[in-house]
Protein backbone atom coordinates (compact mmCIF):
# COMPACT_ATOMS: atom_id res chain seq x y z
CA UNK A 1 0.00 0.00 0.00
CA UNK A 2 2.70 2.41 0.79
CA UNK A 3 4.79 1.72 -2.29
CA UNK A 4 1.34 3.00 -4.31
CA UNK A 5 1.61 6.32 -2.28
CA UNK A 6 5.20 6.62 -2.51
CA UNK A 7 5.84 6.02 -6.17
CA UNK A 8 3.55 8.62 -7.63
CA UNK A 9 5.25 10.87 -4.95
CA UNK A 10 8.98 10.22 -6.53
CA UNK A 11 7.94 10.53 -10.04
CA UNK A 12 6.19 14.20 -9.28
CA UNK A 13 9.73 15.32 -7.74
CA UNK A 14 11.53 13.78 -10.59
CA UNK A 15 9.43 15.99 -12.75
CA UNK A 16 9.58 18.70 -10.87
CA UNK A 17 13.43 18.39 -10.54
CA UNK A 18 13.44 18.48 -14.57
CA UNK A 19 11.54 21.50 -14.86
CA UNK A 20 13.00 22.92 -11.99
CA UNK A 21 16.21 22.66 -13.76
CA UNK A 22 14.92 24.41 -17.07
CA UNK A 23 13.95 27.59 -15.22
CA UNK A 24 17.54 28.23 -15.24
CA UNK A 25 18.93 27.14 -19.10
CA UNK A 26 19.44 29.78 -21.35
CA UNK A 27 17.70 29.65 -24.37
CA UNK A 28 19.98 31.17 -26.80
CA UNK A 29 22.37 28.50 -25.97
CA UNK A 30 21.59 25.20 -28.00
CA UNK A 31 23.99 22.82 -27.92
CA UNK A 32 24.59 21.98 -31.75
CA UNK A 33 25.92 18.77 -32.48
CA UNK A 34 28.30 19.68 -35.12
CA UNK A 35 30.36 21.05 -32.33
CA UNK A 36 34.10 19.22 -32.88
CA UNK A 37 33.05 18.02 -36.34
CA UNK A 38 34.39 18.58 -39.53
CA UNK A 39 32.26 21.49 -41.26
CA UNK A 40 29.78 20.44 -43.72
CA UNK A 41 31.59 20.76 -47.15
CA UNK A 42 30.30 22.80 -49.95
CA UNK A 43 30.60 24.48 -52.90
CA UNK A 44 28.36 27.42 -54.12
CA UNK A 45 28.08 30.54 -56.54
CA UNK A 46 29.23 33.82 -55.10
CA UNK A 47 26.23 35.80 -54.65
CA UNK A 48 25.38 37.94 -58.17
CA UNK A 49 28.17 35.84 -59.86
CA UNK A 50 27.42 33.03 -61.00
CA UNK A 51 30.41 31.90 -62.63
CA UNK A 52 32.14 32.49 -60.03
CA UNK A 53 32.27 29.72 -57.20
CA UNK A 54 33.29 29.70 -53.07
CA UNK A 55 34.13 26.47 -51.57
CA UNK A 56 34.57 25.42 -48.21
CA UNK A 57 38.22 23.43 -50.12
CA UNK A 58 39.11 27.16 -50.25
CA UNK A 59 39.58 27.64 -46.90
CA UNK A 60 41.70 24.73 -45.84
CA UNK A 61 44.46 25.95 -43.21
CA UNK A 62 42.20 29.02 -42.38
CA UNK A 63 40.54 30.01 -39.70
CA UNK A 64 37.29 31.56 -40.59
CA UNK A 65 33.94 32.35 -39.64
CA UNK A 66 31.07 31.81 -42.12
CA UNK A 67 27.49 33.94 -41.19
CA UNK A 68 24.69 33.02 -42.41
CA UNK A 69 21.84 35.71 -42.87
CA UNK A 70 19.02 36.68 -45.45
CA UNK A 71 17.70 40.04 -46.68
CA UNK A 72 14.26 39.56 -45.27
CA UNK A 73 15.88 38.89 -41.68
CA UNK A 74 15.06 41.59 -38.89
CA UNK A 75 17.78 40.37 -36.47
CA UNK A 76 20.41 39.99 -39.85
CA UNK A 77 19.57 44.07 -40.12
CA UNK A 78 20.30 44.54 -36.58
CA UNK A 79 23.86 42.30 -36.69
CA UNK A 80 24.85 43.86 -40.03
CA UNK A 81 26.78 46.96 -38.07
CA UNK A 82 28.91 45.28 -36.42
CA UNK A 83 29.44 42.98 -39.01
CA UNK A 84 30.83 45.99 -41.35
CA UNK A 85 32.79 47.49 -38.38
CA UNK A 86 34.40 44.01 -37.93
CA UNK A 87 35.74 43.81 -41.58
CA UNK A 88 37.60 46.94 -40.68
CA UNK A 89 39.51 44.42 -38.49
CA UNK A 90 40.83 41.74 -40.68
CA UNK A 91 38.32 39.38 -39.16
CA UNK A 92 38.25 37.02 -41.73
CA UNK A 93 34.17 36.90 -41.84
CA UNK A 94 32.52 35.03 -45.25
CA UNK A 95 29.04 35.05 -45.78
CA UNK A 96 25.82 32.83 -46.93
CA UNK A 97 22.93 34.08 -48.16
CA UNK A 98 20.33 31.78 -47.23
CA UNK A 99 17.04 31.04 -48.36
CA UNK A 100 16.89 34.70 -50.31
CA UNK A 101 16.76 36.37 -53.53
CA UNK A 102 19.60 37.62 -55.06
CA UNK A 103 18.44 41.14 -56.18
CA UNK A 104 17.56 41.75 -52.40
CA UNK A 105 20.11 40.30 -50.76
CA UNK A 106 22.52 42.58 -53.18
CA UNK A 107 20.30 45.64 -52.27
CA UNK A 108 21.36 45.03 -48.93
CA UNK A 109 24.68 44.69 -49.05
CA UNK A 110 24.74 47.69 -51.27
CA UNK A 111 22.98 49.74 -49.08
CA UNK A 112 23.94 48.43 -45.61
CA UNK A 113 27.65 47.57 -46.91
CA UNK A 114 29.10 44.56 -47.51
CA UNK A 115 30.61 43.20 -44.57
CA UNK A 116 31.98 39.70 -45.97
CA UNK A 117 35.15 38.87 -47.92
CA UNK A 118 32.60 36.58 -50.54
CA UNK A 119 29.07 35.49 -50.38
CA UNK A 120 28.08 32.40 -50.72
CA UNK A 121 24.30 31.88 -52.73
CA UNK A 122 22.21 29.36 -51.08
CA UNK A 123 18.48 30.13 -52.77
CA UNK A 124 17.05 26.76 -52.01
CA UNK A 125 18.51 26.68 -48.07
CA UNK A 126 20.28 22.70 -48.42
CA UNK A 127 23.81 24.06 -47.63
CA UNK A 128 22.06 25.72 -44.13
CA UNK A 129 20.07 22.47 -43.97
CA UNK A 130 23.47 20.93 -44.00
CA UNK A 131 25.05 23.50 -41.29
CA UNK A 132 21.46 22.58 -38.95
CA UNK A 133 20.33 26.08 -39.52
CA UNK A 134 16.66 26.61 -38.26
CA UNK A 135 16.87 30.41 -38.20
CA UNK A 136 19.12 33.07 -39.10
CA UNK A 137 21.30 35.09 -38.32
CA UNK A 138 23.81 32.09 -37.26
CA UNK A 139 27.51 32.07 -37.49
CA UNK A 140 30.20 29.34 -37.34
CA UNK A 141 33.89 29.50 -36.86
CA UNK A 142 35.99 27.20 -38.45
CA UNK A 143 38.97 26.35 -37.91
CA UNK A 144 42.15 25.50 -39.99
CA UNK A 145 41.24 21.62 -39.97
CA UNK A 146 38.06 22.53 -41.03
CA UNK A 147 35.83 21.72 -37.69
CA UNK A 148 33.79 23.41 -36.38
CA UNK A 149 34.39 25.20 -32.78
CA UNK A 150 31.93 27.68 -32.11
CA UNK A 151 28.12 28.23 -33.33
CA UNK A 152 26.64 31.77 -32.11
CA UNK A 153 22.58 31.39 -32.79
CA UNK A 154 20.88 34.83 -33.24
CA UNK A 155 22.63 38.73 -33.90
CA UNK A 156 26.45 38.74 -33.02
CA UNK A 157 26.38 41.37 -30.10
CA UNK A 158 29.79 43.37 -29.26
CA UNK A 159 29.88 41.56 -26.09
CA UNK A 160 29.80 38.38 -27.93
CA UNK A 161 32.49 39.12 -30.18
CA UNK A 162 34.58 41.22 -27.33
CA UNK A 163 34.65 38.03 -24.85
CA UNK A 164 33.99 34.76 -27.07
CA UNK A 165 34.36 34.84 -30.85
CA UNK A 166 38.05 37.55 -30.62
CA UNK A 167 39.48 35.32 -28.28
CA UNK A 168 38.44 32.44 -29.76
CA UNK A 169 39.79 33.24 -33.27
CA UNK A 170 43.22 34.48 -31.86
CA UNK A 171 43.29 30.98 -30.00
CA UNK A 172 43.03 28.63 -33.39
CA UNK A 173 45.34 31.25 -35.30
CA UNK A 174 47.68 30.68 -32.61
Amino acid sequence: MKLKLILPFLLFIVLVGFLGKGLFLNPREVPSPLIGKPAPTFTASVLGDASQTFSTDDMKGKVWMLNMWASWCAACRIEHPLLVEMLKHDIPLYGLAYKDNTADALAVLQTMGNPYIITADDADGTIGIDYGVYGVPETYIIDKAGIIRYKQIGPITPKGLRETILPLLEELEA
